[in-house]
């Protein structure tokens, strides 16, 4: 008897999805759904429904068609609410079709043949629930799988980003630190600083703090560690960007940064770094002059 209530739905599947895409259309008028055009929501609309004929047509969920679906979907920012929404209303209009049929639909060769009677309204929603309920598992459990790889991608970037090492020079590198620093974040910036040691062959690495908004004893206590890291491998480290506020708070904690070189910015910082690589900033004079002498020489040209 199941397999005639199967064969009517996708014999049927076309008048389905118009009832369908009809009451969902009625469901759709959140603010999300008013920015999407008119032509993307109908297209993704019979796509998911032509998704889910296909896991009811072949007893469970076609895996290559709701993996791109449903990544399809979290890349374009749709909600999980769509998919939750949308089969609970293919659900009802499965429901409400098979129930019009009813009388018309014959059972004289169907297997496993009984007398319903009045309970035939609670067996065929106990088969389309059969239908229906591994499906919105499989394409929820789907659509958080792909999320949560998504979200896990875009961590991983964060956390190279979160924690940069920059040459700017033979053997002088710089860290520019943004944000709060917590356990987590400060072993990343240790690995991250350590590898770029060796990777960028620098003898002096500048840790700017001017992007780190407060300095208590546990920042402190990380950068210090990172510091001596460095040092035991043979660089050093030369702590900058430190603001009069970040001064007051270091001081006041009794917090002991004499180990290393600390600068008020990064200007200052970098000057230091050039001299312990036994490098200074000199000016060139002959490029002035050059630079004067064209000046003159477009002078005389306006005037003549």
């Amino acid at each position: 008897m199941e397999k005639v209530l199967k064969d009517l739905v996708l014999d049927n599947s076309d008048e389905i999805v118009r009832m369908w895409i009809d009451q969902a259309k009625k469901n759709q008028h959140k603010e999300f759904y008013q920015s999407i055009s008119e032509e993307m929501l109908e297209n993704t609309n019979r796509e998911f429904v032509n998704v889910i004929f296909d896991g009811i047509k072949k007893g469970e969920m076609a895996k290559t068609p709701l993996d791109e679906f449903a990544e399809r979907l979290i890349n374009l920012g749709w909600p999980l609410t769509y998919l939750t929404d949308g089969m609970q209303v293919f659900r009802r209009s499965v429901v409400k079709f098979i129930i019009q049929k009813w009388d018309e639909l014959d059972f004289s060769e169907a297997e496993h043949v009984y007398e319903l009677g009045d309970e035939y309204f609670s067996w065929v929603l106990e088969k389309v629930d059969e239908w229906v309920d591994p499906l919105i598992n499989e394409l929820v459990s789907e659509y958080s799988g792909s999320w949560e790889n998504i979200v896990s991608l875009q961590r991983s970037a964060l956390q190279e980003l979160s924690a940069p090492l920059i040459p700017v020079m033979d053997n002088i590198t710089i860290m520019p630190l943004i944000g709060t620093i917590d356990t987590e974040r400060a072993k990343m910036v240790m690995e991250s600083l350590l590898d770029g040691v060796i990777k960028h062959n620098a003898e002096v690495v500048l840790i700017d703090i001017t992007g780190v908004p407060v300095v208590d004893t546990m920042v402190a206590h990380h950068i210090i560690q990172a510091a001596e890291a460095v040092r035991l491998i043979g660089s050093r480290c030369i702590l900058v960007g430190i603001r009069p506020e970040i001064a007051q708070t270091i001081v006041s904690l009794g917090i002991d940064l004499g180990k290393f070189p600390t600068k008020s910015s990064l200007r200052k910082g970098f000057q230091t770094a050039l001299e312990l690589t036994n490098r200074e900033i000199v000016e060139d004079r002959n490029q002035e002059q050059e630079i004067e002498n064209l000046i003159d020489s477009l002078d005389r040209s306006d005037n003549e």
